[in-house]
């Protein structure tokens, strides 16, 4: 590589507090060109958030630093879950700064991230691109990736939310009482039902992944608790509503949000699912309208709830419309056989 620049795997444990800082500073670089509404996040959190990465995700990542070797110009990562399902995946992100793009960074990056993917046998790549930073599509097209899922991220401003509609749903919903129970968990799930809760998880593998070559995730109580203490490293709030059916105590589907400290006005709409057999009732609206009733109540600095929704998940993005979402940003999952992407690398 040119001496220009330097490229160095990074191990977040031993990472010193210069090269938080400069790491830091990229993230806010980049997230000004994706995201220009959003508020950068403090350096605190940054740090909480990458020394609490879950144990159950493996993480590789080396950063591109400039001659004077002060300031983070490009990185590269691959993650993958130590888990039993999808053990041919790897997750990928390569990301350059708008002024060090076209000259071979990223092929170098990748060079090393498919080097960790043939050590851990991910034959199959996969990584996320954005309608704002057009680079990214344009990258994956020249490499032979192939479109997985089409996405936006959905954004509802509350201003424009239809109280009348949402009582209506309320209603609604109040009129299956006397079958289904609707709670709250705030923080932490209760360690009663953790193993429940983990099943309740599995609701989420009916949306739709269109032409992603991915299996069910499943994920088990331990790694809950390990994504949770990532959440609160983070001071990261979260309130999941549920429905349950009272007869059987079953879980039949939840909604969750979070609250992120540096973004007092945004709240973020998670996971909403209900199992096939609870359909049709309205319990997926009462979620979503007992969950924005509670944040109209309890946390008036939100001015607007984003969600992320396959363009294909036709249910969801229903309840979403109603409701007032809008798109806000376009976003492609890609995916690109690992061994495609070496002989492309080799044949430059």
């Amino acid at each position: 590589m040119s001496n220009t620049y330097t490229i160095r795997e990074l191990k977040i444990a031993e990472a010193t507090e210069d090269t938080f800082v400069a790491l830091h500073r990229f993230e806010d670089q980049m997230r000004a060109e994706r995201l220009p509404d959003d508020p950068p996040r403090s350096l605190e959190a940054a740090k909480a958030n990458w020394l609490s990465i879950p144990p159950f995700v493996q993480v590789h990542m080396w950063l591109v630093w400039d001659a004077g070797e002060t300031a983070v110009i490009a990185r590269g990562l691959i993650a993958y879950t130590e888990s039993d399902d999808n053990r041919h995946l790897g997750q990928v992100a390569v990301e350059v700064l708008p002024a060090h793009r076209q000259q071979g960074l990223a092929c170098q990056l990748l060079a090393l991230i498919v080097q960790v993917a043939e050590a851990q046998e991910r034959r199959l790549l996969i990584g996320n691109t954005n309608g704002r930073v057009p680079a990214g599509d344009a990258f994956m097209k020249r490499l032979g990736g192939s479109r997985g899922v089409a996405t936006h991220i959905n954004q509802l401003a509350l201003t424009e939310l239809d109280q009348d509609l949402m009582n209506s749903w309320l209603q609604r919903g109040q009129k299956q009482s006397a079958e289904f129970e609707l709670g709250l968990w705030t923080g932490p799930y209760p360690e009663a039902q953790l193993d429940e809760i983990a099943a309740l998880h599995e609701v989420m593998n009916q949306q739709p992944y269109d032409d992603l070559d991915v299996e069910d995730f499943h994920i088990t109580g331990e790694q809950l608790r390990q994504i949770e203490a990532n959440l609160a490293a983070q001071h990261i709030e979260r309130w999941t509503f549920y429905v349950q059916e009272r007869a059987t105590k079953k879980l039949a589907g939840y909604t969750e949000l979070t609250f992120v400290p540096d973004r007092l006005a945004m709240a973020n709409q998670g996971d909403t699912g209900v199992f096939p057999e609870f359909r049709g009732r309205g319990l997926g609206r009462w979620l979503k309208a007992a969950m924005l009733a509670k944040v109209l109540a309890e946390r008036p600095s939100v001015q607007f709830v984003r969600t992320g929704n396959a363009d294909s998940n036709a249910a969801m993005l229903k309840i979403n419309r109603e409701m007032g979402f809008r798109p806000y940003m376009s976003q492609t999952i890609w995916q690109i056989e690992t061994a495609k992407v070496k002989a492309y690398l080799e044949g430059k």
